[in-house]
This record gives C-alpha cells, sequence and structure tokens, in this order.
C-alpha cells in the first residue's frame, strides 16, 4: 500500500530525531493511516474542527475504547503540529479539543505467593530451565518485554548482578538481578550456548532463545506465561507486563522509595509510577494497623 508522502515524513521524524522505539512508531503509524484512510476527498490538510468531531464520531461508530481514542488523537495532535512546523498547515485543527475522560483501571498484578508458585517449577529440560530463567530474570528486573528479549548472550557471566537496559526513548538504566535470578541464569546459560551450536546458531547474539537456537520474540514470551498460567490453573488474565506492575508492587509495598521504582522502571514522569501507589493496599493497611491509635483490634 502506498503510503502518504506526509505520514512517511512524519514517521522518519519520530524514529531518527525522537528516536522513538520501533514499537511505538509503527503504533504512530497504524492510527495515522487510519485517518489517513478516514480523510479521502478533503483537499490536501484543509482541516477543521468540524473534520476532527466527524473523524470522532467515525472512531466511536467503530467501536474503539475512549483510551484508544484518546491514543489516536494524540498520535493526530502531534502529527498536525509536525506537518504547522513544516508550513503544510497554518493551523493545528487538534487545538482546543482535550482527551475524552477514561475510567481509572489498575494494573493487574499477581500477589507475591501467586509469583511464588509462578516461577517456582521444577524441570530439567531446555525449555523448562529456560522458562524459569526468562521468568526469574522479568521478575526480578521488572523490565520490559521488549527490553527482556533484547538482552544478549555477552552481558552475563556467573558473578554478573545487573544488566544495562537501552529503554524507551534510547534511555539506558540499570536493572537488579537477584539470587534466584542469578542461580537461573547459571543452569540456563550452558544449555543455551548447547542448543546454538547444535543448530548451528553461533552468531545469535541474543541471551533467550527458542527451542531452534533463535532469538526468543516478545510473542513467544507471552504465549510461554499464558501457557505456564493454564498449567497451574491461575484464572488471572496476565502477560509480561503483569510481571513487571507485579515487581512495582511489591517492592513499593516493601517500602521502596518511590523515585527508586520510577528508575528501576524506567519511567519517565513519576505520575506513571505513582499509579502503583494505588495498588499497594497491602502497605497502606499494614501502615495504618501500626500507626492509628485504634488501629489493632484487640481481641
Amino acid at each position: 500500500m502506498h503510503r502518504d508522502p506526509y505520514l512517511e515524513g512524519y514517521l522518519t521524524y519520530l524514529a531518527k530525531i525522537r528516536l522513538l522505539s520501533p514499537a511505538t512508531v509503527r503504533g504512530y503509524g497504524t492510527d495515522l493511516e487510519t485517518f489517513v484512510s478516514w480523510k479521502t476527498g478533503i483537499e490536501r490538510w484543509d482541516l477543521s474542527p468540524a473534520h476532527i468531531r466527524q473523524y470522532l464520531g467515525y472512531l466511536f461508530q467503530k467501536g474503539l475504547s475512549p483510551s484508544s481514542i484518546n491514543r489516536n488523537l494524540a498520535a493526530l495532535r502531534g502529527f498536525f503540529q509536525w506537518l504547522v512546523e513544516q508550513g503544510k498547515m497554518e493551523r493545528n485543527p487538534l487545538e482546543g479539543f482535550g482527551g475524552l475522560k477514561v475510567p481509572k483501571t489498575l494494573p493487574s498484578v499477581l500477589f507475591e505467593e501467586e509469583i511464588d508458585a509462578f516461577l517456582h517449577r521444577e524441570g530439567s529440560s531446555f525449555l523448562e530451565i529456560r522458562n524459569n530463567a526468562l521468568f526469574e530474570v522479568l521478575y526480578s528486573t521488572g523490565c520490559r518485554v521488549a527490553e527482556l528479549v533484547s538482552l544478549k548472550r555477552n552481558q552475563w557471566a556467573w558473578g554478573v548482578t545487573r544488566f544495562r537496559i537501552l529503554g524507551k526513548g534510547k534511555k539506558e538504566r540499570f536493572v537488579f538481578l537477584g539470587k534466584k535470578a542469578q542461580e537461573a541464569l547459571a543452569l540456563y546459560v550452558p544449555l543455551r550456548d548447547e542448543r546454538v551450536a547444535m543448530y548451528g546458531n553461533r552468531e545469535e547474539t541474543a541471551l533467550f532463545v527458542n527451542a531452534l537456537g533463535r532469538k526468543l520474540t516478545t510473542r513467544g514470551v507471552s504465549y510461554l506465561l499464558k501457557k505456564r498460567m493454564e498449567e497451574l490453573g491461575m484464572q488471572k488474565h496476565a502477560s509480561p507486563h503483569t510481571i513487571r506492575h507485579s515487581f512495582a508492587t511489591h517492592i513499593l509495598n516493601r517500602g521502596a522509595d518511590i523515585r527508586i521504582v520510577q528508575e528501576l522502571l524506567g519511567h519517565s514522569s513519576l505520575s506513571t509510577t505513582q499509579l502503583y501507589t494505588h495498588i499497594g493496599i497491602d502497605a497502606l493497611k499494614d501502615l495504618y494497623v501500626r500507626a492509628h491509635p485504634h488501629g489493632t483490634r484487640k481481641s
């Protein structure tokens, strides 16, 4: 499909100048292509607020949620502003448009005992040992699934207790490996090296590989996590991001400073991290019981 040249230029700007991740750029591209297809017949980029209202109605008719519509509006707002700066539009037609009100939803998390059950699986095969290491590292570091599969084999050796991660916006940070994650990697890595050699993939640089010795994908990690949840009979809807949410919630519950958690997660804004403070009910209840004069119920 032939892509609008202005859209192509904007996506190049996002990737090369703004240094947004490939996944983020693809997301913007998908949302903006929907708009470009819808506006067929409108003279070039001669858009008015009335056109925006019509497009909002179109998105509602498609059944998009308020959060999805807001994501589309954010993509359009940035694109239109870029067109203004390029001299292709006189003004941004989204000026004065606010976002839709979105009901607050808390991130899904696993309780500590659920995490323990999820992580502690016995197994002696390559795949079982690989999966144990994969999930231990995911929970120990709190990293995003894309960051997890981007880890390199040469980043780990026995005694290594942290990884340098290249996160969103090419922002670097350190994440840390607990004792259990280190032990799981010590079991996995020799098998990983044997596996890539067995299939003639000695040039493979990824730390986590599939059964054929190739780099594990984000979709593969999601599938493995869902499969383990089903095997354990866990009914919660979970994804790799659920493990990240659980990491943040658990260390906040245990008294970690929120700015430290922000750094560990790689959040640019503290407000993003503060969402997890709404989940730390156990910590709030414990604080109440210890601090309030009537907090402890007498028997």
